[in-house]
């Protein structure tokens, strides 16, 4: 399972390099897990290289917090209009919110999944 990570309806991943997939989502957005900034920037790998096989590279990108804003900086990916974007800024309440959302929605998919997969022994 891998975590997609889109800013203004762009793929950061695929874009910065097509070589990688996005790290596991139970890493990433557990509750205060890398990507919960806080006002000292720390680097955060988000990606793994996955093509042509598994390797060593990673796609890092430093996150902080400053007053109300989320900044992700170290990005270096290509916009719509062809420009590299280098920097992603977000409202914190409203970032906080969707890394929560996709957490919850990560936890109801783990549960379903072990729904269908539990084993369930016939008496005899």
């Amino acid at each position: 399972m891998h975590t997609y990570l889109f800013v203004d309806g762009l793929d950061v991943v695929a874009r910065s390099d097509s070589r990688m997939a996005g790290l596991d989502p139970s890493r990433l957005l557990r509750p205060g897990g890398p990507l919960c900034p806080t006002d000292t920037p720390c680097k955060v790998d988000v990606a793994a290289q996955e093509q042509p096989e598994p390797g060593p590279d990673r796609l890092t990108i430093r996150v902080r917090v400053r007053g109300e804003t989320v900044i992700w900086s170290d990005l270096m990916y290509p916009g719509l209009d062809g420009k590299v974007i280098e920097e992603a800024h977000f409202r914190l309440e409203q970032y906080l919110g969707e890394i929560e959302r996709a957490y919850a929605a990560l936890k109801d998919q783990l549960v379903s999944r072990s729904d269908t997969a539990e084993v369930k022994p016939t008496q005899t």
